[in-house]
């Protein structure tokens, strides 16, 4: 079939097969992964890419990664590894920020696809890896004030080179973190999923051509494209502004950052200038473009109407104004370990400023953070494990609905890790896990619930780190809704409680302390006076207030 006949049938037959594509390669990820943090908690995301570089099509996946894969693949093609660089079988890994990445535990993948002698697309993705060295295990060191503190730094690298593995990339990763058979049987999931990834690509450019597999992605982006344009053009033209704050950067205590938007809406296009946001800060809770733009991106996505197919076309009408050197456009050596921060405050200010633009469409403020905690245990015979957890909060209040309790939501697509997964594993005991009752902003419409999760420590040795925030600023509500509760962490030893330090590094646990941890609920929406009776009996019932 040639390009010229492709109909709207045919475009749509090769959208949901690329689609369906990135999905196999999701479900390849889940089935081979090694490590509880991409196993259970589901910290990956797969894509497909056309031949510059640009997403076609993705998995159900995390918006912080999907809405930055096309940035990294297009640095990477522009800056390290040309077009004219790839063969086939090659595989190119990399996690550096400063090379496109996000943070050092994202590590990326991708393969080039070929067909009848052409390069006609990408295939990628992407996993947040249990380890990979730095200050603290887990690599999400609260402290560091530098990227060479964090962990290991992958440059762009052939991992696997005409299809033969490059033995010296693999051992020098192996060499440099705590858990290397986690992370290589990780790292091997991701080139599975690739695999299945290419083939079900090929079967595609079998039926319709190479040509024809490139002119359909050009429609693909169009399509998304005038899709997101449309969406733009139905919002009020005009200048909004919101801003919101993160708590500190773990260095400088009590100094809050702010993350300041001005939206301009006019026509079909829109643009967004953080320039109002605070310098970088000393600590890891800078972000690079990639990240922070992908908040950008995913907060526009959220307000067009359902049916919206999600690829780099819908990037086109949006431009993000950014100088170096700030908190969402950090400079090298920054540290990054924390960035998702700046990319669940930004979402909030989006998300604040959009409210002024399409209300009916808007909730409050979700709760804005990652709660990522991390236990490195140590047994009698010198013997480490790790776990990382990443939890969550509740909702916003919907202008129509309660928010959600316990939810994955804004720049999250996580589940949870099961208690009887942990406790199979490690020497640790999750000794409660429950809803966080009136953590969530009173309203018309209540935020949703956060939650409380206990750990006890059952190894005679034990490291915890902590690196989140919500503890001083809390998630704010809409239209005359209250706030959600802030954050809390708590280290009980013999009966004793004592507040532990949102950002901490390597705290050292014996056997028997208990650490505790309650997250934010989401913000509430509208006045509670104007709440219907019935449901503020259910919440006195449920024990919601």
């Amino acid at each position: 079939m040639t390009a010229a006949s492709l109909g709207p049938i045919e475009i749509e037959v090769i959208r949901n097969g690329l689609t369906a594509a990135a999905a196999e390669m999701d479900v390849t990820v889940w089935r081979t992964s090694r490590s509880t943090i991409v196993r259970e908690l589901l910290d990956y995301s797969t894509a497909v890419f056309d031949a510059e570089g640009r997403n076609l099509a993705q998995s159900a996946r995390i918006p912080s990664h999907l809405n930055s894969m096309t940035h990294a693949l297009r640095t990477l093609l522009a800056e390290y590894v040309p077009p004219e660089a790839w063969n086939e079988g090659d595989v190119v890994i990399f996690n550096d920020p400063y090379c496109g990445g996000q943070h050092l535990p994202d590590i990326l993948a991708f393969r080039a696809v070929f067909h009848e002698g052409r390069r006609i697309a990408f295939v990628g993705t992407l996993c947040h890896h249990i380890d990979v060295g730095g200050l603290a295990a887990g690599s999400y060191a609260a402290k560091a004030t530098e990227i060479f503190q964090e962990g290991l730094r992958i440059p762009p690298v052939k991992l696997i080179e005409a299809g033969k593995r490059n033995d010296a990339v693999w051992a020098m990763i192996r060499q440099n973190i705590r858990k290397p058979d986690l992370l290589l049987g990780d790292l091997n999931s991701q080139l599975a999923s690739l695999e299945v990834g290419l083939a079900a690509v090929l079967r595609l450019a079998r039926r319709f051509g190479a040509a024809a597999m490139i002119e359909a992605g050009e429609r693909i982006l169009a399509m998304s494209e005038a899709g997101m344009r449309a969406a733009i053009a139905a919002m009020p033209d005009g200048i909004y502004e919101f801003q919101d704050f993160l708590d500190d950067d773990g260095i400088a205590l009590g100094q809050p950052i702010r993350l300041h938007v001005r939206l301009t809406i006019a026509g079909d296009e829109a643009v967004v200038d953080l320039s109002g946001c605070s310098p970088q800060a000393a600590g890891p809770v800078n972000a690079t473009l990639a990240s922070s733009s992908a908040a950008v991106m995913f907060a526009l996505m959220c307000c067009a109407e359902p049916g919206l197919h999600m690829s780099a076309g819908c990037y086109r009408p949006i431009r993000v104004i950014a100088p170096e050197g700030l908190v969402v456009n950090a400079r090298h050596p920054a540290p990054v370990a924390h960035r998702i921060a700046v990319g669940h405050r930004l979402l909030n200010a989006m998300m604040g400023a959009l409210h002024q633009v399409v209300p009916q469409k808007v909730p409050a403020a979700y709760y804005g953070n990652s709660y990522v905690t991390t236990f490195q245990t140590v047994a009698e015979n010198g013997a480490r494990e790790v776990l990382v957890e990443i939890e969550i909060g509740g909702s916003g209040a919907h202008p129509s609905k309660d928010g959600v309790n316990a939810y994955a939501s804004g720049m999250h697509n996580n589940s949870n890790i099961p208690v009887e997964m942990i406790e199979a594993q490690l020497p640790l005991t999750v000794t409660r896990y429950a809803l966080r009752d009136g953590s969530g902003g009173a309203g018309q419409f209540r935020g949703g619930l956060g939650l409380v999760r206990e750990w006890r420590v059952d190894s005679p040795r034990c490291f915890f780190t902590a690196n989140m925030d919500r503890f001083d600023r809390a998630p704010y509500g809409l239209a005359g809704g209250g706030e959600a509760a802030r954050g809390a962490l708590v280290l009980r030893r013999d009966g004793v409680e004592t507040p532990v330090p949102p950002k901490t590094d390597n705290l050292p646990l014996v056997k028997g302390d208990v650490v505790r941890l309650e997250t934010s609920g989401g913000g509430g929406f509208g006045p509670a006076a104007q709440r219907a009776p019935e449901a503020a009996a259910r919440d006195r019932r449920l024990g919601y207030v």
